[in-house]
């Protein structure tokens, strides 16, 4: 049997154009997760949010990036894709924003700790790119992301 490839987001174009039944075998043939609408079940990458933002590695990521720069430069990116179009209103005091929190611990090193939300003045703690709309979504990239927030945070 010969194996045919097919990008991401071609699939995913022709899963929207499909009829019912072709939906199950794609369904059937990639996995549920790839066609949910559930933004936590189709970002679980960089290259997910690539995808999902129609955009390449190459035009995020710069050759001469430090490795702090790649880091953050992705955690950019994987924070667009996860808010789904939603970006902070800074003048806005009354809507929470929420990022992961991280510790870092003599035993096992770089954990995440909890989300957290400030409303009423600006912190520095993080940067503006990196927070959420929701506590989940916070809690989701702090730990599904953690490498890279471990490469962005600290110094190797």
């Amino acid at each position: 049997m010969e194996t045919l490839k097919i990008e991401k987001s071609k699939v995913k174009k022709l899963f929207k154009e499909a009829p019912e039944y072709f939906k199950e075998v794609l369904r059937d043939t990639f996995g549920k997760e790839l066609f949910s609408e559930k933004i936590t079940d189709r970002i679980k990458s960089f290259e997910d949010a690539c995808v999902e933002l129609k955009t390449t590695e190459e035009s995020v990521i710069k050759n001469y990036d430090t490795v702090d720069e790649v880091a953050y430069r992705k955690l950019k990116l994987i924070a667009k894709a996860l808010n789904e179009g939603w970006e902070p209103d800074w003048s806005n005091s009354s809507e929470y924003k929420w990022w992961p929190y991280f510790v870092w611990s003599s035993g096992s090193g770089f954990d995440f700790s909890l989300s957290y939300y400030h409303c009423d003045f600006a912190n520095a703690t993080v940067g503006s790119r990196l927070c959420f709309k929701t506590k989940e979504l916070a809690q989701y990239a702090g730990i599904q992301f953690i490498e890279l927030y471990r490469d962005f945070l600290t110094i190797k």
